[in-house]
Formats: C-alpha cells, structure tokens, sequence
C-alpha cells in the first residue's frame, strides 16, 4: 500500500492524521516517525511532527523463516546423529550402513519425502502469498452471504474488482440491522469479512470494502453536504467549529471535503470513540 505523509504539533497528533486520511484503525496502519519537534528555550517545542504510514500488510515471510530453521535443525540434528553411528559402529554394522545407502539413493524413500515436503510447503506459501483479489473478494461475498442468512434476511451479495480494491455489496429489503446506527454494525461486519477473508487467506495486498443498501454511499453524500454547510459557516464566522464524534471513515470523508475548500482546513482531535473534527479558518 502507498504511504501518507503528515505533520503536526506533536508525533501523536500527525499519526492521528495520517490515520483519518487510510480511514482505519491504529492496529491496521504502521507508522514511521520523519521529524520530532525539538525542544527549544523554557521546554517549548519548535517545529512540526513530520510522519508516514500506510496500512499494515499481514506478514508471511518469518513464518517461512521459522519454518526453514526448524527443518535445518533437524537436518543438522540427523547428519550429527548419523556421524556418530559411523563413528563408534563403522566395523560392527557394515550391513545397516548399506541398508541406509540403498534406501537413501536406490529408493528415495529418507531422502526424498523430507525435501518434498519442504518443496510442498514453500510452494503452498507462495501460492498464499501471490493469492488473486478475485479468490480473496469471492471469500468475502461467501461471508456476507452467511451472514445475510444467518440474520434471517433475503439480500443479494456481488463484488467488484477495481485492481487491489475490493468493494462488496449487499443489497436487499430490512437490512438495517447489519448497519447499525451511524452505520458502526457496518463497520464492525466489515472487519469481520476482512479476518474471514484477507487474514484468512494471508493476503496483505488488496483493500476491502463492504456495503450494505447503499448505506455508504448514501453517508458519503450526506457528510459531503454536511461538511460544506459547516465550512460555510466558519468562513462567515471565522470561528473554529467542533463536530460530533465520528468513525475514522466518516472522518476521512470530511478532511477530503474540506481540502477542496478555500479559506478553511480541518484537524481531529480527542480519542476514539469520541474523536472528532474540527473546521477552522485559514
């Protein structure tokens, strides 16, 4: 994923930003810290917190790691063990030692299985690793449709596939209750879908989303709308304006209203769940 780049007073206020422009939640993003403020005369801080972050990918290469020294310990192990026995019986038991040669290199049968199973698992991990958005957005729609069914709600599920991004839909009649006031249900099911599918599949490449009646959209119009009132408003009064608390995906959907707006800007500010945005005069 591609990072963003953000300043403010302070380190927690910048990740906080940078936060509200991924639209996810602290525990999926990962962060870089460019800049500090300095301490100046009396303890004052001077300058600006500078910070990147992107969204988290899910790792799957030290469990490769681990894997690869496991299976080298015991080979080590082996050839330790089998050094051993030549050494204190090379006399006594020339038959077992040709007994391991002509299973080891006439058949195969010691040597081949472990370097097969190896080759097999690193083969499953990169199938893993390289897993297509289709196979990982069809893992969602199956999700949603459970889900829809186990409510006891009649709801249709389809998916669209724009490069890494994933956008579930589900639509049908009396599907309010998987949205939930100010859409958190929706918010929660979606993280739900992400572990279902995204985790479970070990893929850190693509970006899902899930709708349900086109709440989302319609939220998004409805905070755009909103976010321009709100601006209008300061730029008459030229005061600064607190709004409610909001998710971090609604909050996103307002700094990028608020951007195209002359005159004004915007900054959250609090702590979740009662993070909130605030518009200000420029």
């Amino acid at each position: 994923m591609e990072w963003v780049e953000t300043t403010a007073k302070t380190v927690e206020e910048a990740k906080a930003q940078a936060l509200d422009q991924l639209g996810v939640h602290a525990d999926e993003a990962e962060f870089e810290i460019l800049e500090e403020p300095k301490a100046g005369l009396f303890g004052r801080l001077r300058g600006e917190a500078r910070v990147r972050a992107r969204v988290r990918p899910t790792a799957v290469r030290p469990k490769q790691d681990r894997r690869g020294r496991a299976r080298g310990g015991r080979g080590e192990g082996q050839k330790r063990e089998s050094g051993g026995g030549d050494r204190g019986k090379r006399r006594p038991k020339p038959k077992s030692n040709d007994q391991r040669s002509a299973t080891s290199d006439d058949t195969g049968q010691e040597s081949a299985p472990p370097a097969q199973k190896g080759d097999t698992t690193m083969d499953e991990q990169q199938q893993r690793s390289a897993v297509a958005p289709e196979q990982v957005g069809q893992a969602a729609v199956e999700f949603m449709s459970g889900l829809a069914e186990a409510f006891g709600v009649e709801a249709t599920t389809s998916l669209e596939v724009d490069g890494t991004d994933l956008d579930v839909k589900v639509d049908g009649a009396s599907l309010g209750l998987l949205v939930g006031p100010g859409g958190r249900t929706l918010l929660a099911i979606q993280d739900l879908a992400r572990v279902a599918s995204q985790r479970r599949l070990d893929d850190h490449d693509t970006r899902l989303r899930v709708d349900v009646a086109g709440y989302r959209e319609r939220r998004r119009e409805a905070l755009e709308r909103f976010a321009q009132a709100v601006a209008n408003q300061v730029l008459e009064s030229q005061r600064p304006k607190a709004l409610e608390p909001m998710t971090s995906a609604d909050r996103k959907i307002v700094h990028d209203t608020v951007v195209g707006i002359d005159g004004v800007g915007s900054r959250s500010e609090g702590d979740d769940p009662g993070r909130r945005v605030v518009i200000f005069p420029e």
